[in-house]
């Protein structure tokens, strides 16, 4: 087998995972190539063709949920750094994709993985010259010299967490350290942010960061996994985390457990941005008795039935922390109602609608010069 028809099996073989993180939201769909790629939106908004790979599809490790886990009655593939590299230049220069998501299953060590890794991705930038997008996997265990080599060759750094703490981690992947090979990363990746130029990574930019759970498996709350991620939001500062709902894979020790409530993914996706953009605390917001936030309302809307419904934010007066608390006001709302107010005050709900404000979801919760606007309540 050529080294573009193992690229294709490791492909497919990636996309056969329980959800991996892209840094980015994806579309699973097939290439001119008929490469299985991803498409990528980028923090830019251009949107991308990404193929999404692995350097290897054998492991020694053996997480629970994982159908490439050791043991697997699974077909493995590997390429070398230099088969991968020539392999995906091929792609790139004939225009059948236009990024890359590098990751691996654990052969020999974390660190041994994440030289092949490291080599893969300075073929491809030295010898290759690729000036593309590139997001590269951290392994589990990789040294702290290994981190600094991939915040200088890639877009996007990502070390997948999997679980919100070590006990969880231990029911998932029972051979993985929480804190000293995940959580440990991730603090030398935010360290060499602080400390280093940013002119040793390859375009003058140290690359984001981010992290990906596997939500539904073992019992964790809603409440463990925001807890983690406002610690990685706060003190870490990864760009974003993602929340890959557990289905099960056939030939795993989790094979009959019942996949997570898709709703459930969702609502967790809308509590993490209000930490990270509506300057949201972890104690505001609407978690229930067993820890896990209510399924059938947006955390925020419930939030603000709680606390808006009988006290409403005057549109002309607040300033914009309180205005992001409004149902259907976000951040780019919230500056436009700012510049808006500054030309004349807002007194009608279809003003807000000319700023991209939902005026249905806000209307509730708004006091427009000092009277509560007309509206038609939802049907339930």
């Amino acid at each position: 087998m050529d080294a573009l028809e193992t690229l294709k099996s490791l492909t497919a073989q990636m996309h056969l995972e329980p959800a991996e993180d892209t840094g980015c939201p994806q579309i699973p769909e097939w290439s001119k190539a008929d490469f299985p790629t991803s498409r990528a939106v980028l923090p830019n908004g251009k949107t991308i063709k990404l193929l999404k790979t692995l350097q290897t599809s054998a492991c020694e490790r053996n997480c629970y949920y994982c159908p490439f886990r050791a043991g697997g009655n699974y077909r493995r593939a590997t390429l070398k750094p230099e088969e991968m590299a020539r392999a995906f230049n091929a792609l790139y220069r004939g225009g059948a994709v236009e990024g890359i998501f590098l990751s691996s299953g654990i052969i020999k060590g974390g660190v041994t993985t994440q030289d092949k890794l490291l080599a893969t991705a300075e073929i491809l930038r030295r010898k290759y010259t690729y000036r593309g997008y590139l997001h590269l996997k951290v392994m589990p265990g990789a040294e702290k010299d290994q981190v600094l080599q991939a915040m200088r060759l890639a877009d996007r750094v990502s070390v997948n967490l999997e679980a919100p703490n070590s006990h969880r981690l231990g029911l998932l992947a029972p051979k993985k350290q929480f804190s000293d090979e995940l959580i440990q990363p991730l603090r030398w990746a935010q360290q060499i942010r602080k400390d280093l130029p940013a002119h040793q990574a390859w375009n003058g930019r140290w690359p984001s960061t981010v992290t990906q759970f596997v939500m539904g498996a073992v019992g964790e709350s809603d409440l463990e996994l925001l807890s983690t991620t406002q610690y990685l939001y706060d003190q870490l500062r990864l760009s974003r985390t993602y929340y890959s709902r557990f289905n099960p894979a056939e030939n795993t020790p989790f094979a009959d457990r019942p996949p997570a409530i898709p709703i459930r993914e969702h609502r967790l996706y809308a509590a993490s941005f209000l930490l990270r953009d509506y300057q949201f605390d972890l104690e505001e917001l609407p978690f229930q008795a067993d820890g896990n936030l209510p399924l059938n309302t947006d955390p925020k809307l419930a939030w603000a039935r709680l606390h808006l419904a009988g006290s409403p934010i005057e549109l002309n007066k607040a300033d914009r922390e309180a205005l992001l608390r409004v149902p259907g006001v976000g951040p780019k709302g919230a500056i436009k109602l700012l510049k808006a107010r500054r030309q004349k005050r807002l007194r009608e709900l279809s003003q807000l609608r000319k700023l991209g404000i939902n005026p249905q979801k806000a209307a509730p919760f708004i006091l427009l010069d000092g009277a509560r606007p007309a509206y038609q309540p939802a049907l339930l």
